[in-house]
């Protein structure tokens, strides 16, 4: 039997998939690389003066640290990123976004920007922003406060 009810947990997964996956093709055909280095970069960015510690950035980007490492390597050997240990504690890195990467991010954003107010915020008045902006802030804190 099929259950006429909205399920607004799988809407909300297929709709995060196709926006992505649509991010993903605009960013491809402006030849600008994936969704995935505007994260990257976005979160270091945001961290004071542009630099977060590796472990932050994995927290901020709700990524595993072996993901993280990886796509750190390749933004540091692509010249966007710098990294470096902390002076006082040898097992913390830093990374640093560099004018390149911060030149990249803004490219990646005129894009990521235009398809997010396009195909997603169209569909909600202010209001109904206001209310899902809530409501998934409450689901995600929820999930961080969690101890199962």
């Amino acid at each position: 039997m099929v259950n006429k009810e909205p399920d607004l947990w799988f809407s909300f997964v297929r709709s995060h998939r196709a926006l992505i996956r649509e991010i993903e093709r605009r960013l491809s055909n402006a030849g600008l690389p994936a969704y995935a280095w505007y994260d990257a970069l976005w979160g270091v960015e945001s961290g004071k003066d542009g630099t977060r510690r590796m472990h932050e950035l994995a927290d901020a980007l709700v990524i595993e640290r072996y993901s993280l490492t990886r796509l750190v390597d390749r933004l540091e050997q692509e010249g966007f990123v710098t990294r470096a240990r902390s002076p006082d504690d040898g097992r913390a890195a830093y990374v640093t976004i560099t004018d390149a990467g911060r030149a990249l991010r803004a490219r990646m954003w005129k894009i990521y920007e235009a398809t997010v107010t396009e195909l997603f915020l169209s569909q909600f008045d202010a209001k109904a922003q206001r209310d899902v902006s809530d409501a998934l802030d409450r689901a995600a804190l929820a999930a961080r406060q969690s101890t199962q």
